[in-house]
This record gives C-alpha cells, sequence and structure tokens, in this order.
C-alpha cells in the first residue's frame, strides 16, 4: 500500500469484495463481419414481416393488444416505435365509441395497461364492472388466473386517488400468492416473475431474455418476432461486449486498485446499471459517458463513507465546487487521482458537446452540487448525528444522485434534450423527487443494522425515521415502503398526457427508479456484495448468447 495511505489518523477499517470478475472483459474479439452483417441484414428483414403482422393484427383488437405486449415485452418496441405509437393513438381514440362490456378482464386489463403506459389517461372505472353488489371483486375471478394476472399488472399503473387499482393489487397479489405453485407452465413463470417484479418495475432489457424463453413456448407466438428478438439480443450483446472492455480497460489504466485500494471495484455492475438505464444501441456514447461518472462516483462515495476525515472531504466538497485544474494541488495526495480522474471524463464531454450543444457543459457541472450532500452527511456521521426525516430528506434526495444523472443521461440523449429540459431537471420536478425518493429508501434503508453500519455510516432512513416517531424497526420498514409506493404513483401521473418533456426523457428517469428497485430489492444491497442474481443477469447480457 502506498505511503501516502498509511493512516496517521483513525479512519474507518472496511474490507469490499474484491471484483468478482477479474479481467475477463478486458479483451474483446469482433464478430465475424460476414455473419454481422448477414445477421444484421436478417433483422431489418424480419423488422418489416414483424410490421406487417402488426398491420394484419390491427383488425382483431385482441390479438393486436397481445402482440404490441409481446412486443413490448421481448425489448423490441424500440425498432416499431411509431407503429406502436399510431396503433395505441388509434386504439384511444375509439375506446370511447367501441362497446367493450363483452371483454373479459383480461382484454380489458391489457387494453388499460398499454393505454397508461403510452400515457394516455384512461379511466380506472372500467373496472367496476368486475364488482359485486358489495363492492368486492367478484368472487368468480379466482378461477381466471391470466385475468388476475392482467389486473395485477394494470394495477401498478396507478396514480393517487385510484381507489379501485389499490384494491385490485391487494386483491390479485393475495389470490396469485396462494395459486402461483400449482399453476402450470408458461403462466406458472409469469406469475412467479410478475409477483417478483411487475412489468412496470422491471428493467427492459434485463426482462427481455426471460420473456423469450416463455414467448417460445406459447403455442400463438410469432417466429418473425421470436427470431428478431433473439437476433436482436445478439447483436446488442456483442456492443456491450466492445464497451465493456473498452471501460475495462479505462478503469485499469486509472490504477485505483493501489492507488485507493479501499474503493469498491464495481466497473462491470456499474455498466449493467447503465445498459439497463440506457440499452438502445445509439446511446454507445451515453452509456460510456454515465458509466465513468457512476464509477467515480462511487470512488467519490467510498472516499467520503469509507476513508476520509472530515477535514479533507471539505477540502475536496470545495475543491469540487471550484471546478478548476488548479483546486488539485489543495488535496491529500490520494484524493488527487480521482478529482483528475473526474475533470477528464467533464473534458470528453465538452470535446463531444462544444460543437452542437455548448450548453450541456454547464448543465453537466452542476452534478457537483451532489458532493455537497455527501459531506453533510458525512458531518452527521462524524458526529453521530440521526437527523429529523425532514434533514435526512433534503440531503438524501440530492446524493441518491438522481438529480445529477437525468442530467448527464440528458447530455447523451442528442439534440431532443434541449437547454430547456435541463432547466426542467433542475427545476426540481416531482418524476425526480419520486425517483430519488425510490432509490434513496430502497438503498439506505436496507443497510440497517447490516455492512454500512459495521463500517459507521450515517444514520439510514429507517434509524431516522424510528428515532423521530419512536417506532419499531417493523413499522419504520411498512412506513418507508409506503413512501415508496407514493412515489411510483408520482412516477405514473407524470407519465400521462400531456408530458412536461419528451417520453424518452422521461424514460431515463424512470429506469433510475427501476434499477433502484432492482439493484437494492429485498433488503440486500446488490451492488456492494454482488451475489447469484446480479452475476446470472451479467451472464446473460455480456457472456451467453441467445440460442437461435
Amino acid at each position: 500500500m502506498s505511503s501516502h495511505l498509511s493512516a496517521e489518523v483513525k479512519r474507518p477499517v472496511v474490507s469490499f469484495r474484491s471484483s468478482i470478475w477479474g479481467n475477463r472483459f478486458i479483451n474483446y474479439t469482433p464478430d465475424d463481419e460476414i455473419t454481422r452483417a448477414y445477421n444484421q441484414q436478417r433483422v431489418e428483414d424480419l423488422k418489416e414481416e414483424v410490421k406487417r403482422e402488426l398491420m394484419v393484427a390491427a383488425g382483431k383488437p385482441s390479438q393486436h393488444l397481445n402482440f404490441i405486449d409481446a412486443v413490448q415485452r421481448l425489448g423490441m418496441a424500440y425498432h416499431f416505435e411509431e407503429e406502436i405509437e399510431e396503433a395505441i393513438g388509434h386504439i384511444y381514440d375509439n375506446y370511447h365509441h367501441s362497446d367493450d362490456k363483452y371483454d373479459d378482464l383480461c382484454n380489458v386489463s391489457l387494453r388499460f395497461r398499454l393505454l397508461r403506459q403510452q400515457g394516455y389517461n384512461i379511466s380506472c372505472d372500467i373496472f367496476e364492472r368486475f364488482k359485486d353488489e358489495n363492492g368486492s371483486f367478484k368472487e368468480c375471478l379466482n378461477n381466471d388466473v391470466e385475468g388476475m394476472l392482467g389486473l395485477y399488472e394494470a394495477a401498478h399503473l396507478r396514480v393517487q386517488e385510484e381507489d379501485i387499482l389499490d384494491e385490485a393489487l391487494a386483491f390479485t397479489t393475495a389470490h396469485l400468492e396462494s395459486l402461483v405453485e400449482d399453476l402450470d407452465y408458461p403462466l406458472a413463470a409469469q406469475a412467479t416473475q410478475a409477483l417478483y417484479r411487475p412489468i412496470r418495475k422491471g428493467l427492459e432489457r434485463l426482462e427481455a431474455r426471460p420473456h423469450i424463453s416463455i414467448y417460445q413456448d406459447e403455442a400463438s407466438h410469432s417466429k418473425a418476432l421470436l427470431e428478431l428478438a433473439k437476433l436482436d439480443f445478439n447483436l446488442l450483446q456483442s456492443l456491450y461486449k466492445k464497451e465493456l472492455s473498452y471501460i475495462t480497460r479505462w478503469w485499469k489504466d486509472l490504477d485505483f486498485s493501489s492507488k485507493l485500494p479501499f474503493v469498491r471495484d464495481r466497473v462491470v455492475e456499474t455498466y449493467l446499471w447503465i445498459v439497463a438505464e440506457c440499452f438502445e444501441p445509439q446511446y454507445s456514447y451515453a452509456r460510456r459517458i454515465q458509466t465513468k461518472l457512476l464509477v467515480l462516483i462511487t470512488v467519490i462515495d467510498d472516499v467520503y463513507d469509507a476513508y476520509g476525515t472530515l477535514e479533507e472531504l471539505e477540502l475536496f466538497t470545495e475543491a469540487i465546487e471550484r471546478w478548476d485544474n488548479n483546486s488539485i494541488d489543495s488535496l491529500p495526495e490520494y484524493m488527487k487521482p480521482c478529482y483528475q480522474a473526474v475533470l477528464d471524463v467533464y473534458k470528453e464531454i465538452e470535446e463531444k458537446e462544444n460543437e452542437e450543444r455548448p450548453y450541456c457543459v454547464h448543465y453537466a457541472k452542476k452534478a457537483k452540487r451532489s458532493v455537497r450532500a455527501y459531506f453533510n452527511e458525512g458531518k452527521w456521521l462524524h458526529a453521530e448525528y440521526v437527523p429529523t426525516m425532514e434533514e435526512y430528506m433534503g440531503v438524501a434526495l440530492v446524493s441518491s444522485d438522481v438529480p445529477m444523472f437525468t442530467i448527464i443521461s440528458f447530455v447523451g440523449m442528442g439534440m431532443m434534450a434541449t437547454k430547456e429540459a435541463f432547466d426542467w431537471v433542475l427545476n426540481g420536478p416531482k418524476i425526480v423527487r419520486a425517483c430519488s425518493t425510490i432509490v434513496r429508501l430502497m438503498d439506505l434503508k436496507y443497510y440497517f443494522q447490516n455492512f454500512e453500519q459495521e463500517r459507521g455510516h450515517s444514520a439510514s432512513s429507517v434509524e431516522c425515521y424510528m428515532k423521530q416517531n419512536s417506532v419499531s424497526e417493523q413499522l419504520a420498514y411498512r412506513e418507508l415502503n409506503k413512501q415508496v409506493e407514493k412515489a411510483w404513483k408520482d412516477i405514473n401521473q407524470e407519465f400521462l398526457r400531456p408530458t412536461a418533456i419528451p417520453m424518452h426523457l422521461l424514460t431515463r428517469v424512470l429506469n433510475f427508479a427501476r434499477t433502484g428497485e432492482f439493484m437494492y430489492k429485498v433488503r440486500e444491497d446488490r451492488f456492494t456484495n454482488v451475489g447469484e442474481v446480479l452475476k446470472d443477469n451479467i451472464a446473460s447480457l455480456f457472456i451467453d448468447p441467445v440460442s437461435i
């Protein structure tokens, strides 16, 4: 260990697990050019065939809805955005003129979900006819598993004060949980996956592969759509391997394993996080920039939480806020490589954006607000102070990094992200606050009495809530979960038309909430403590191709 890390002051003792990937991803072997060209041409041919099938299905409402649903769940919607928008718009325009009283629960639920997903504010009153004279959902629905599954998924598109959808979610959850073990494949697989992570909370690229396996076992599946989904998955996997090789080499060249041996090496896991947020092939630059910055944010987080003294952290915070090369001289030696790496990534953004969107650099630097929030949490830690929930959330909504990464993600979205879109983020819109709430409450509340407390982390949301309200840990979890669910409703509300900014940009924020749901589900920090779930997803996306 370098001499400048031999602690003369008392520092937290931390022992993060090493990366489980080693140099696995550092080398990239491109696909054979002839094979790749053939596959890309085959994808184009299949896209035309699927478009024709979408048009044919338009004459059969139930079949049309199911085909659109399959396209979306297989991760293929980005190929057919115009076609899907036109189809869903047509369904909405004709909805009030159609007679759906004979439609079953499955079709009504699917239509509701697809319309809500596309931003159309269709009324939840359509589910009233599935209730009995006592105001409860009809008992006969217990035998309609597909209908209950559809209603369960639809209920996750609820907004505030939609009591019938709250009731529907409770009703379907209870019945699906009691039935799932007795169901046959593939319905059992669909129900199990839905109960674990409903479509609204699922990340499109991570959910696509398991759905390929389910879809190919459906008797009525489209051969063209299935082949397209498989080929597209493998072509994107090849692109991801190339990008991951570049990112891994960049990280290795930084040599933080010797310069900052106390920080987490989670480059591969970080790249997975970013791919889940923006998977489309055209966003390669966005993935590169976001991955680098999230890696560095992880390093900075560990400096604040796991090594730096309060005096050192104040120096680092002030240096970031000044944002100039000269500030590096004021820092302790161990902080300098990290500070320089941050400046270098922003220089990369500047070189890319200065010609067409020079304002991007200005907004990207607004991300420095996060370090002040880190510092405030550091002061709480050193003072052993447990803040009120209001104090905690005031800082946590910034230290969640959602506002920062919303700005950074917009940098990678091209001309769609206008100056007005960046200003919108800085004004603290409801969807960004809601996403920050989900990420922070899913994250820190699960650290309570676990690793974070062992290494000396600032008070968690659970501790703050328990102290302020004099309640048990169990009750604190329950109340914080209610706040998370309320935040999901706020996100859904912000997607209803007319939206403040383009839907593509809103989806970046939604995906940050989804990654929080994925990384911190079931009271574990999958990012820090990499287990089987994360390893399997990384293998699925970056290692093992789909059999054609």
